[in-house]
């Protein structure tokens, strides 16, 4: 059996690299481990996981508040929530949640990357760069922080930095599934590397 922290890594990189039925045994897991130390807070953020998934955005806020409330420094927590209402349309609000999750756990990458990812989106792209250098400060080997540094820097016309990012990724990413390398390749590729 993996102690709670180990399903939630192991959960983040399935959710990232688009392993869904893995995430759904991993979040299903969370769940039951959660329920067996009576975490409350636990039990709620993998439940929220489990909407998260299947795409029921306000479901898994609902869950997300509650995990907040039994645990107000789950950094995590905060991220999730952010990306939730990021994705159902409320970017600007999803700063303050991001914010939120660095102000209890100034020390989690993730929220970095996804602040800095959403900044980007936004058009943000030198604030997006110092948070994704943030992340990668905190954990040096973040192969889609390294992806999403490079597609700042693409959008700003830097493309030697771009270049150098997307190769940092790749290097990083020599277990990921082929489509995930062959989509890098491609953009180095256009990049004429």
């Amino acid at each position: 059996m993996h102690d709670l922290l180990t399903i939630r890594l192991e959960l983040d990189a399935a959710i990232t690299y688009g392993h869904t039925s893995k995430a759904r045994r991993l979040a299903a897991q969370g769940v039951k481990v959660a329920r067996q130390q009576i975490d409350l807070a636990e039990v709620m953020y993998f439940r929220a996981q489990q909407k998260i998934i299947n795409e029921e955005y306000r479901e898994a806020i609902r869950f997300l508040d509650l995990a907040i409330r039994f645990n107000p420094q789950d950094g995590a927590a905060f991220n999730d929530r952010g990306l939730c209402m990021a994705e159902m349309g409320m970017l600007r609000e999803a700063l303050t949640y991001f914010d939120r999750g660095i102000a209890a756990e100034p020390n989690y990458a993730t929220i970095y990357h996804n602040k800095g990812w959403l900044l980007n989106r936004l058009g943000r792209h030198t604030e997006a760069i110092m948070l994704f250098n943030k992340a990668l400060d905190l954990e040096p080997d973040r192969a889609v922080t390294f992806e999403n540094l490079a597609d700042t820097y693409l959008q700003l016309g830097r493309l030697k930095e771009a270049r150098d990012a997307y190769r940092q990724s790749l290097a990083l990413l020599k277990s990921a599934p082929r489509t995930i390398r062959e989509q890098i390749n491609g953009f180095l590729q256009q990049l004429g590397d």
